[in-house]
């Protein structure tokens, strides 16, 4: 692959890994700020949409400050992994409330509560990129 190739390739991923930690932000948000009337929607304490918003400003805001010193490959395989996670629990999730259950919001925030803080942890634990080499530093 050409230089230029792979750095525009580099960018997108980048790009995505950044929307990705805007994404939890922003959900984070939603969940602090409505953490009453959503957690009523979804049959969870407003505590938990409280504690799941805060999860997810810290790993979508650790996403996004770490973009720059993490390989993509590093955080390609932590957001499937988190994403992976994300569709068991919410299936997990939608069959309990499909038998009748009222935990099933609570089986899908309790993920958000602790998968965002298990995202940070590894990405901060995850070892630096390597600096790119610089042209005629021979």
């Amino acid at each position: 692959m050409t230089e230029v190739v792979m750095a525009r390739r580099m960018s997108r991923q980048k790009a995505g890994a950044i929307a990705d930690g805007a994404f939890k932000v922003l959900l984070g948000a939603v969940c602090i700020a409505g953490a009453d009337p959503l957690g009523r929607l979804l049959g969870t304490p407003a505590w938990l949409m409280a504690v799941s918003g805060a999860a997810l400003l810290i790993g979508g805001g650790a996403g996004i400050g770490y973009v720059r010193s993490r390989s993509m490959r590093t955080y390609t395989r932590l957001m499937v992994a988190y994403d992976g996670g994300w569709v068991v629990a919410a299936l997990a999730g939608l069959v309990m409330a499909w038998q009748g259950s009222g935990a099933g919001g609570e089986v899908w925030m309790g993920y958000q509560a602790v998968a965002p803080l298990a995202f940070a942890a590894l990405l901060a634990a995850a070892a630096p990129a390597p600096a790119p080499a610089r042209a005629g530093s021979d």
